[in-house]
């Protein structure tokens, strides 16, 4: 945030002899981007968000910075667990003859403790020899291993049990109180089960987003999505890896708002009400409610024939808070990362041109890059 702050504060000082030394916040007037936008020479395209245009625009293509990672559905497994390779087995031998094999006199237990289970599936017992136990339940591999072990000793019992080991554990590598390798109770252990196991998320994270990686492939979602479908709970396998991260879109604020800043999204979909919100409304002073405007950068595939878009890669959005139709659009007209919500001053002699206006987004991102890099 402190990088981008610098970087912002930098920009700020190259507008200045662009703009009036009267301009307190360094914000354009709204009715000077209208003057500009009617030229025939704008290099941009301007929009009122209305109820009438949000049908449009939802059809135009996404901007900025987008990860989109597949998900996997929930899924029903065993309510028990399945023996792998990895697994260690630790065995008590009860045998009450007098001339055991297993046992030395006076003794009545044998005691076989971590026996790790092979990468084909099998143990080794004394006087029985390789067992194969990949795949088993503990109740089905005791059952197994009892009926092989009274072949030599027809009167010995058996107790199992078993720590479940690689293949049979999952990573909660970040995003948790408690980082760190767990093992699988069962089949139907989820994403939300094991956050929790690991203490729950850290109150530090902004909309966080749940990473999974199995088998080489990368899937996700956000924690907002879980809660609000539970059939997204996922089931997981052993050797899966969970992170949990930090959401990284973010969008800027400048002009008359209560904070030039970056602001990381708070949630999945943020509407452009949203974000005033989230850079602290509009300052009561400076502010002209009805020139509340969006920049946004669209690709140029955005712009060729035969696709729904906007008529020029540059776009600013304009709203009017000071109507009902523009009170509720702006909560329908989605942000899009990267995008710039700036707050105009009431109108003014001499203000910033849309030129410059545009060449502060641009030398925003830049020196952002710059200094982040």
């Amino acid at each position: 945030m402190l990088r981008f702050l610098s970087a912002a504060a930098l920009v700020g000082l190259t507008l200045l002899p662009t703009a009036c030394s009267r301009l307190p916040g360094g914000a354009p007037a709204s009715r000077e981007i209208l003057r500009e936008a009617e030229s025939n020479e704008a290099d941009f395209a301007l929009y009122s968000i209305t109820r009438a245009f949000l049908p449009s625009v939802a059809h135009w293509p996404e901007t900025g910075t987008q990860e989109r990672l597949n998900w996997i559905n929930h899924s029903q497994g065993s309510k028990s667990q399945y023996l792998q390779p990895g697994d260690l087995i630790s065995l008590q031998v009860w045998d009450s003859s007098e001339n055991s094999l297993l046992t030395a006199p006076q003794q009545k237990v044998a005691q076989l403790q971590n026996i790790k289970v092979s990468g084909d599936g099998t143990i080794f017992m004394p006087y029985v020899g390789k067992v194969s136990v990949r795949g088993l339940t503990p109740d089905l591999a005791r059952e197994r291993l009892q009926k092989a072990l009274e072949e030599i000793v027809p009167s010995a019992q058996l107790q199992f049990s078993m720590t479940e080991g690689r293949n049979n554990s999952v990573d909660l590598v970040s995003g948790v109180s408690r980082p760190g390798t767990y093992p699988m109770p069962d089949r139907n252990y989820t994403v939300m089960g094991l956050i929790s196991a690991g203490g729950g998320i850290g109150l530090n994270l902004n909309n966080p987003q749940i990473r999974l990686v199995r088998s080489g492939q990368i899937f996700g979602t956000s924690v907002e999505s879980l809660l609000n479908n539970p059939q997204l709970d996922t089931r997981l396998r052993g050797g899966d890896r969970v992170f949990v991260e930090e959401d990284e879109r973010y969008f800027l604020s400048f002009g008359a708002t209560g904070t030039e800043a970056q602001h990381t999204f708070s949630k999945d979909t943020m509407s452009a009400m949203d974000a005033i919100s989230l850079a602290g409304g509009l300052s009561d002073r400076q502010a002209d409610p009805k020139g509340i405007l969006i920049l946004r950068e669209y690709p140029s595939t955005a712009v060729a024939a035969g696709q729904r878009g906007p008529r020029k890669t540059r776009v600013v959005f304009s709203l009017d808070l000071t109507t009902a139709d523009g009170l509720f659009s702006a909560r329908q007209f989605e942000i899009q990362p990267q995008d710039l919500v700036m707050a105009t001053e009431a109108p003014i002699n001499d203000v910033l041109t849309v030129s410059s206006i545009f060449g502060s987004f641009a030398g925003v991102f830049n020196t952002a890059s710059r200094i982040g890099g």
